[in-house]
């Protein structure tokens, strides 16, 4: 099994309490932590509106991090999960990530979807059209930036997107082009595109949700032709670990602690009730953990990227993931 952390950016208050001037330092650290050790990839999401609910607080732009990302670290994959389709024109977006893979000595992963958040779709002026036509967009600018990535020019007269012979170059230095993971688990339209286009795939991550999605994917591949296993399978895991039930439980405690300042007592007990559910893939125990991703690893997950609430706090379940989890799982 592979391996990516996301960097925490603000988006899920997870910069709450330190001043805007240091948050560069404590996402920068991060980076060169996971650059320095076993991970394969770095990810943050594209959002600009903090969750569950839009406050005052930061969230860091998405592509901005990926060329800081790419100047500041040497060894570890870039990645988005995942870029709006909507938010960018698509040939700009194909130019930006090429730019950003020559800055990384071609790092950058392409993270893409439809996207879903209504609050800050209106509040950017961007409207917030139908499912359908969110999802005709992401196909035609798939499209867009495979053209520019591979021949240098994008050429696409279509319904919702028109380029006339765009030059992007220079092409981004991975062969073939940037890899795209589509993000999603719409089983009629999404699945189909990522059958269709996608070198990854990132969908629900629990065991009855990811074997059914799967499946879905794979007659997807069937239908056109599509090697299902030349698709690698990913899904994001919100992660807290501790030595035992009593540390676990403190530690969401002191997350629960830190948002509810910013979010109420409500927000923020509802905040954190997946990690006290005892469904969460990633919140327990090493061994607790391990055993349930090395479950999935058998039903073919075969990337898992880790999200840790604590991460710009307190390193201590980090460390515990990367000393116990990982080598169970290599």
């Amino acid at each position: 099994m592979r391996f990516g952390m996301f960097v925490p950016q603000g988006w899920r208050h997870d910069l709450v309490g330190i001043d805007p001037a240091d948050q560069w330092a404590a996402m920068s650290g991060l980076a060169r932590h996971a650059d320095a050790g076993p991970w394969e990839s770095i990810w943050v999401y594209d959002h600009f509106h903090t969750v569950p609910v839009a406050t005052d607080e930061a969230t860091h732009e998405a592509w901005t991090l990926m060329a800081a990302f790419a100047a500041t670290t040497s060894r570890v994959r870039l990645g988005q999960m995942c870029t709006c389709m909507s938010y960018r024109n698509p040939v700009y977006l194909a130019k930006v990530a090429a730019t950003a893979d020559l800055i990384s000595g071609g790092r950058v992963e392409m993270g893409i979807g439809a996207g879903w958040y209504e609050h800050e779709w209106r509040a950017y002026g961007y409207g917030f059209p139908g499912v359908g036509e969110r999802l005709a967009r992401l196909d035609e600018g798939v499209q867009i930036m495979k053209q520019a990535w591979t021949t240098g020019r994008a050429s696409l007269d279509g319904k919702h997107y028109q380029v006339d012979d765009a030059i992007v170059r220079p092409l981004p230095l991975q062969a073939g082009g940037i890899p795209i993971w589509i993000a999603g688990g719409g089983e009629k339209v999404t699945l189909r595109i990522a059958a269709q286009y996608a070198n990854y795939t990132n969908f629900s991550g629990d065991p009855i949700g990811f074997a059914h999605k799967s499946g879905i994917l794979e007659q997807h591949c069937a239908n056109l032709g599509r090697d299902f296993g030349s698709i690698v399978r990913s899904a994001n895991y919100n992660t807290i670990l501790g030595t035992s039930a009593a540390d676990v439980s403190a530690r969401i405690d002191a997350i629960e602690a830190r948002v509810t300042p910013h979010l109420g007592a409500d927000k923020a007990a509802e905040f954190v009730h997946e990690y006290r559910s005892g469904t969460a893939i990633g919140v327990g125990t090493p061994e607790q953990v391990a055993e349930r991703l090395s479950a999935l690893k058998d039903l073919g997950l075969g990337y898992a990227i880790h999200y840790f609430p604590e991460a710009a706090y307190d390193r201590s379940s980090i460390d515990l993931f990367e000393r116990e989890v990982m080598p169970a799982l290599r």
